[in-house]
């Protein structure tokens, strides 16, 4: 029974990667067996896209060399990658998406990278002037400073968190209901090497903080 129901748990998860909505199924098999993001909704703004370049960093001639929007492009497809195979619904949105207007979702990540200075860390912020409940907002911020600190060993950097951030556009837009996070995932000065050459531990770092929030959502009342 346990290898029937763990071989209808992969099929469950092959199927919903591969677009079919199965919620009928899910309400079938035992609680947890699917994992918690199997049928979530999440939405991930690949920052800049569509718009502009972000940050651009260049050499000693002044010829570019990397930009916010290439990198974050990048760390977005991964995660989208990951939280797809754990059987979640994903989308990746421009900055400035016409999809965001009014978007209800069950989370919004927007993930941008910091200047090109010499220095260290990431940085978030969260829509807590929307209608989300405030015990949600610090959850997730809690799963971010836990998993993204964890596997990218990076610090936070409290002190440059801006204006743009914590009144974010995409914040004022989607749904109020919706809980939403806007992430620098580091500096593209200081940490430069793995946001440009290491992008898969940074996807696993974000992965792993969406999958914290959504398992303290599950087991809180």
């Amino acid at each position: 029974m346990i290898s029937f129901l763990s071989l209808l748990g992969i099929s469950a998860v092959s199927l919903r990667i591969a677009g079919y909505d199965l919620s009928t199924l899910q309400s079938w098999l035992p609680p947890g067996l699917l994992g918690v993001l199997f049928n979530r909704h999440v939405a991930l703004i690949s920052g800049h896209a569509g718009n502009d370049s972000g940050a651009v960093c260049t050499d000693t001639t002044g010829q570019a060399t990397v930009t916010e929007a290439a990198i974050v492009a990048a760390i977005a497809e991964r995660v989208a990658q990951q939280v797809r195979r754990a059987g979640a619904h994903v989308q990746i949105l421009q900055e400035f998406d016409s999809r965001l207007a009014g978007l209800q979702v069950d989370l919004l990540v927007s993930l941008h990278a910091d200047s090109c200075i010499e220095a260290s860390g990431y940085k978030f912020a969260t829509n807590d002037r929307r209608a989300v409940d405030p015990a949600r907002l610090t959850s997730l911020g809690d799963c971010f400073d836990r998993f993204y600190a964890e596997t990218t060993q990076l610090a936070t950097h409290l002190n440059t968190i801006t204006h743009n951030m914590t009144d974010y556009h995409a914040f004022r837009t989607i749904d109020p209901h919706t809980p939403a996070l806007i992430l620098e995932v580091g500096f593209i000065g200081g940490d430069q090497q793995l946001l440009l050459h290491q992008p898969d531990q940074v996807a696993r770092g974000i992965t792993a903080s969406i999958r914290c929030y959504f398992e303290r959502e599950t087991t809180q009342p």
